[in-house]
C-alpha cells in the first residue's frame, strides 16, 4: 500500500508536531519536496517517516542506449531539516547535512518536458488537454512504483538506500546556489535534487 502526498509547506517542522500524521509503518508514503528549487528543508518531505521525492526533467534521446535523457529539474526542491534525525539507511551516504537530507529519490517533474497529460474542465461547459508537472507529478509516480513492488515493509525510504544500483542515477543539472555543492547540484550517487534517482523498473523498492 502507498499513499502519495503532493504538498508541502514552505518550511522545514518537526516530527514531534505533525509526524503522527505520516508514521505508517508498512505503507510508503511519499511526499513532493517542492517546485521553487533549492529552499532548504520542507514539510512534510523532511519527515524520517515519508520518502522524499524530487524531481527531473526527461527528454526523449534515440541515440542513448537508454533512450532517454535525464538531468535534474531546476525546480526540484531539496535541502536539509533543522529537526528531524538523519535516516540511518541514507548514513553511508554523503549527504553533507547533519539532520535528514531530502529528496530520496525523483521521477520526471519538468512540466516542459516530461510533463503529465490532462484533461481538464476549463470552463463550466468545456474541458481542454494541458501539460502539468512539479514534483506534484513524481510524489504519485514514486508512490505508484512501491505499490507495484509489493515491498512497504517497515518504513520504505529506507528500500532506495539497499539498492541504489537499481535506479538510474541523474547526474546532471542543478536547482539553484547552495552552501554545500550536493545540496543543489547533481552528481553520481546521492544529491538533493534528485536523491539517489529515478526509477529503473521497480527493482530499487
Amino acid at each position: 500500500m502507498a499513499i502519495s502526498n503532493s504538498y508541502g509547506s514552505t518550511g522545514d517542522a518537526p516530527d514531534s508536531t505533525y509526524g503522527s500524521y505520516y508514521d505508517h509503518p508498512g505503507i510508503a508514503v511519499t511526499a513532493s519536496t517542492g517546485d521553487s528549487g533549492y529552499q532548504g528543508g520542507s514539510y512534510p518531505a523532511s519527515s524520517r517517516y515519508t520518502t522524499a521525492v524530487g524531481g527531473t526533467s526527461l527528454v526523449v534521446a534515440p541515440t542513448t542506449s537508454r533512450g532517454w535523457s535525464e538531468t535534474v529539474w531546476s525546480g526540484a526542491g531539496s535541502g536539509c531539516s533543522t529537526y528531524n534525525t538523519v535516516l540511518s539507511a541514507a548514513s553511508p551516504f554523503s549527504t553533507g547535512c547533519t539532520k535528514r537530507a531530502m529528496a530520496d529519490v525523483s521521477a520526471a517533474s519538468d512540466p516542459g518536458k516530461g510533463g503529465m497529460a490532462v484533461y481538464y474542465p476549463s470552463s463550466r461547459s468545456t474541458s481542454t488537454w494541458g501539460q502539468f508537472g512539479g514534483t506534484s507529478e513524481a510524489a504519485p509516480i514514486i508512490a505508484a512504483v512501491y505499490a507495484l513492488s509489493g515491498n512497504t515493509a517497515g518504513y520504505a525510504n529506507a528500500i532506495p538506500y539497499g539498492h541504489p544500483g537499481s535506479l538510474f542515477d541523474v547526474t546532471t543539472g542543478s536547482n539553484g546556489t547552495c552552501p554545500t555543492t550536493q545540496w543543489c547540484k547533481a552528481r553520481s550517487g546521492w544529491d538533493g535534487p534528485s536523491g539517489l534517482g529515478t526509477p529503473n523498473g521497480a527493482g530499487g523498492f
